[in-house]
């Protein structure tokens, strides 16, 4: 029988495939104004919730939570960017390298080891990743700079959330980071336009389906050990293949394609690596 955990995480990787196909198709709109839509929807929804339940708004270590909701708005930024301008498969693909920097961050930071199986799935993730740059002939070299960034960072978010993980609640966490989202894409505001016809649909999907895709990520991860749940995590991009093929017409030349596989083989064995 199938464990909760796992219809868990099934279903926020769905609900994140269909977020990202969302950004894609919302390209001729400035990114920070995707990034606004998308943090508004999770922060009307979890502020008043947040209220509700008396749970502290401000936290006991704002600074922290500052830097965590601001180096995840530059990895949702740089990965918005980056997602407008290559095909959704290879954005996802590449970005997945967030736990190698996040591993590689730990080490030095919080003094986690990194045992050498785990370098070993490292080498095999970076293999993929320069197979897939240099046989997808989408990914330009700034979208490829935008969308390691993007990775970076997002192994910066595991490390301070990993942090703040058993200091703050995790809706304090997150609050953060929508709230901060907000005031920095509103800066951008004189580059907007209004969404027409097929968009609002998008920009309302979008803060929608965030919202559903962490819920659900974060009790699948409350109810299920990470070595059981990794394999499921990367059905996203299985979804995103199939949904860039239908919506957009993407397609792979099959070393490419290998370069995806080596990514996803990599950040497996490095979380079974971890495990023992």
């Amino acid at each position: 029988m199938i464990s909760r955990g796992i219809i868990f995480i099934l279903i926020a990787t769905f609900a994140f495939a269909i977020m990202n196909t969302m950004v894609k198709s919302l390209s001729d709109l400035h990114p920070m104004q995707v990034v606004f839509f998308r943090a508004l929807g999770t922060f009307l929804i979890i502020f008043p919730y947040m209220i509700f339940k008396k749970v502290s708004i401000v936290g006991q270590h704002p600074k922290i939570l500052f830097l965590r909701a601001l180096v995840g708005l530059i990895s949702l930024s740089t990965f918005f960017i980056a997602l407008q301008r290559i095909q959704l498969g290879s954005a996802i693909s590449i970005r997945y390298l967030g736990p190698i920097f996040g591993a590689i961050l730990a080490y030095f930071y919080l003094k986690e080891k990194i045992a050498k199986l785990q370098w070993l799935s490292f080498a095999i993730a970076f293999l993929g990743v320069i197979l897939l740059k240099g046989y997808d002939p989408s990914i330009d070299l700034v979208s490829f700079i935008l969308v390691l960034i993007s990775a970076l960072f997002v192994g910066m978010v595991f490390v301070l959330v990993r942090y703040l993980g058993t200091r703050e609640h995790y809706l304090t966490i997150i609050n953060y980071f929508m709230a901060l989202s907000i005031l920095v894409s509103l800066l951008f505001i004189k580059n907007w336009r209004w969404p027409v016809q097929n968009e609002w649909s998008a920009v309302i999907g979008i803060g929608i389906l965030g919202l559903i895709g962490q819920v659900f990520m974060t009790r699948a991860f409350q109810t299920e050990e990470t070595s059981v749940l990794a394999p499921f995590k990367y059905m996203e991009l299985v979804y995103a293949l199939i949904m860039g093929f239908l919506f957009f017409g993407e397609t792979y030349e099959w070393l490419a394609f290998l370069g995806i596989i080596l990514i996803i083989v990599g950040m497996i064995l490095n979380v079974f690596a971890k495990k023992r």
